[in-house]
């Protein structure tokens, strides 16, 4: 009974492996995040994701069909309590080339963020221009960051949302000043398939205690929200993440991402019947003639204020 129960059990964790391997490579075709020569700084926090990426871009690597360097590279943010020794003496194991920086942005966070508040946006900016600063310093040409498909939705509800802005984490993202491109080979997979796989792998994980802990974070909430989603429709966050993939800007709103205000009529050639496009027409008249239209926006402005 027991070998028949670890059979299954390593037949469960073969197919999720491959299932992991196979969104990860479908991500790095399909966003071309991973070139021929390319040395990839995989940043790596100690928690079940960015460990599961790290262990996957290795395997990737061994039978990719182009060359490429991985090095990993975590930020020791001077967090009380964080055990120093757990990556460098994981990393050693694995035989992986790393880096360990350390920078206090915990002081920074605790002294400009007052008690109680949300200390993600700040200390996530601290991160972010260490890891790019040392990215240059190496000759990293991509960055590789452990956000999952999970974390991409939850990022676009924060920022509809708290931020009245139609934006998430792009899985390939090029830094503002140029200098340096993030990838998120994780893009595809699925949070609940990562911490399978991280379980069953015994990654040491270590906990964030800065703002991972913090309770009523919105991005907690945001988690909550789509939760009860999946529960009551099955399938939902897929297809939240299939629709991102998927913008028809003419069906938005944005006048900087689509020309509404230039829009003509082209009734040139024949059009292809309409559906039901026939209709009964009765008879109507008040005696009164319709009104010409404004013959500009303008117009039809100072019309609307009289």
């Amino acid at each position: 009974m027991q070998e028949s129960v670890e059979r299954k059990d390593k037949l469960e964790f073969n197919k999720l492996q491959k299932r992991l391997r196979r969104l990860v490579g479908s991500a790095i075709v399909d966003f071309n995040m991973i070139e021929a020569g390319d040395k990839v700084m995989v940043c790596l926090s100690g928690g079940k994701d960015s460990y599961a990426m790290l262990d996957i871009l290795l395997s990737l690597q061994k039978t990719a069909p182009i060359h490429f360097d991985l090095v990993a590279v975590n930020l020791d943010q001077k967090q009380p309590g964080f055990p120093e020794d757990v990556l460098p003496r994981y990393l050693r194991e694995q035989g992986v080339a790393f880096h360990i920086l350390e920078k206090d942005t915990y002081s920074v966070v605790k002294e400009k963020i007052p008690e109680g508040k949300t200390t993600c946006g700040l200390c996530s900016r601290l991160r972010r221009g260490t890891l790019y600063s040392f990215a240059e310093k190496i000759g990293a040409t991509k960055i590789a960051l452990g956000h999952h498909r999970d974390d991409m939705v939850e990022t676009l509800f924060l920022n509809m949302f708290y931020g009245s802005k139609l934006s998430a984490m792009p899985p390939k993202l090029r830094a503002s000043d140029g200098r340096n491109i993030v990838i998120r080979p994780l893009a595809y997979c699925k949070e609940s398939d990562l911490e399978a796989f991280a379980e069953a792998k015994s990654f040491p994980i270590i906990p964030c205690n800065l703002c991972g802990s913090q309770e009523n974070l919105q991005r907690q909430n945001i988690k909550q929200m789509l939760a009860q989603w999946e529960r009551a429709h099955p399938g939902r966050i897929e297809q939240i993440f299939g629709a991102m993939q998927n913008i028809a800007p003419s069906q938005m709103a944005d006048r900087n991402l689509f020309n509404f205000v230039d829009l003509t009529l082209d009734r040139s050639g024949e059009r292809e019947a309409y559906e039901f496009d026939e209709a009964s027409i009765s008879d109507w008249s008040d005696g009164e003639q319709a009104k010409p239209a404004a013959s500009s926006v303008v117009q039809f402005i100072d019309a609307v204020n009289v």
